[in-house]
């Protein structure tokens, strides 16, 4: 089975494809930045055979100066190994919040070469409000799996590759940050950090392009896209610490946009580095 050329699948669909050879299930859960309650992020349980992508550890930079900094390839390629994920795998990731890391996980993927990988549309929630059984996750040996990252740089870029498009109209930076936070009209959730937003790009929260933890039927998305004035623009995508923004990686995919890229410093980065300008209130 392929499912290249898709990235969100139902809790149903899943459901009647448990068995499917090659089936590999990911939790890749994180706490929000926001979020002082942190204790459920990761709780061990969840659909039967899945393994935990940790986001924050083994899939990040952890020598970075930020968090959750894109991997080398080379410890991308073992920490996925260590999950017994094989070059042919059929990967589902989903996440306890609906739609919120788990579109990183995915994204990581892709950029690391991996195609046949897609978002559980909904992620736990979804599939414990259709009935479907959950179980605690046992840590059992994994025979671990061939992948091999094939690297390609064209999915991120860096803070020297957004101060170089602030004045380029073909270019359109959009924050997935809540409004106010992209005013600057509230504190950062993380200390040390500038209030405001990148100069030239438009906000659109992450949210704004779900609902109740699903993502929004494609022409919904292409209706908020559209007033935004994507048409013809390279897209760069912002957040706090670069996990959101592939929210919006993964609805512009959804809707054939192609010229995208995150940010992967994010504000976490840029709101740190009192050499690069920000606008605020």
């Amino acid at each position: 089975m392929s499912i290249a050329g898709t990235n969100i699948k139902s809790v149903e669909w899943l459901y009647n494809n448990l068995n499917t050879k090659h089936l590999v299930i990911l939790d890749a859960s994180m706490p929000k930045a926001t979020d002082k309650n942190t204790s459920d992020s990761t709780a061990n349980y969840g659909i039967k055979g899945t393994r935990f992508f940790d986001i924050k550890t083994a899939f990040s930079d952890t020598t970075a100066a930020f968090p959750n900094t894109l991997p080398s390839a080379e410890k991308f390629t073992a920490s996925a190994q260590q999950l017994g994920i094989n070059n042919d795998s059929i990967i589902v990731v989903y996440d306890r919040l609906g739609i919120y890391s788990s579109a990183r996980a995915w994204y990581l993927f892709k950029a690391m070469g991996h195609k046949n990988v897609v978002v559980l549309d909904g992620g736990l929630p979804a599939w414990e409000k259709a009935g479907y059984p959950i179980e605690k996750r046992e840590d059992i040996a994994i025979k671990p799996g061939d992948f091999q990252a094939n690297y390609a740089a064209s999915y991120f870029y860096n803070a020297t590759d957004v101060l170089s498009k602030l004045n380029d109209d073909s270019t359109l930076i959009l924050d997935a940050r809540t409004t106010d936070r992209f005013e600057g009209s509230v504190a950062e959730p993380r200390e040390g950090l500038r209030s405001g937003h990148i100069p030239s790009s438009k906000s659109m929260p992450f949210a704004s392009l779900l609902q109740e933890g699903y993502l929004l039927a494609n022409n919904e998305l292409e209706k908020i896209f559209t007033l935004k004035e994507t048409h013809n623009k390279a897209l760069v995508f912002t957040c706090g610490s670069g996990v959101t923004a592939c929210v919006l990686a993964l609805a512009a995919t959804e809707v054939g946009l192609k010229n995208i890229k995150v940010y992967d410093g994010s504000w976490t980065e840029w709101g740190s580095r009192h050499e690069l300008p920000i606008v605020s209130k």
